[in-house]
């Protein structure tokens, strides 16, 4: 009788470390999707510009992180707003950093010469930084906040002079 009550004990604790070990493998599977109020992953690039940024050094500004390539019309729609958008509030606290997903760095490169940016870029051909954000779809933009908290999240392209977000833009950088 004894032994029947270990075994059924001991099936019992196999099972809770099984269904334990399936909830961990499981959760490592699922995709990131990173959401306002969550935390920003981090980040280092090296801007076309040389300059090496990573998430932590962007000196007490709000940072509009902005996902998006070459080949993609709804990017290339948003960037003349953006654009000028980084140029407004570039002396208020905020600064854009521009992540290229292109392959094609020749591509790239011809379309930065054509297109002059008031903002850092820089060029991420294996996702690699995008998929951290859980970002597959162009463009996708990330506004954060100097203790790398994700303050709002912007899928599709935006008209980034709009008044709603310039002045949301300009509070959270005071």
């Amino acid at each position: 009788m004894k032994t029947f009550g270990v075994d059924k004990a001991l099936r019992a604790g196999i099972l809770v470390l099984t269904l334990a070990l399936v909830g961990v493998v499981a959760s490592t599977l699922r995709d990131r999707l990173v959401v306002a109020g969550d935390s920003a992953p981090g980040f280092e690039v090296t801007t076309d510009t040389g300059r090496k940024i990573s998430l932590d050094n962007f000196g007490g500004k709000v940072l509009v992180l902005n996902f998006w390539a070459t080949w993609c019309p709804p990017c290339i729609s948003e960037l003349p707003s953006l654009n000028a958008m980084a140029a407004e509030l570039k002396g208020n606290g905020v600064v854009v950093l521009g992540v290229s997903v292109d392959k094609d760095q020749a591509a790239y490169q011809r379309f930065l010469k054509k297109v002059k940016l008031n903002f850092e870029t820089s060029r991420d051909p294996k996702a690699d930084i995008s998929s951290e954000y859980g970002t597959f779809k162009y463009p996708e933009t990330y506004v954060i906040n100097t203790d790398g908290k994700v303050l709002e999240k912007f899928i599709a392209d935006q008209d980034w002079m709009s008044p709603a977000i310039v002045a949301r833009l300009r509070g959270y950088a005071k």
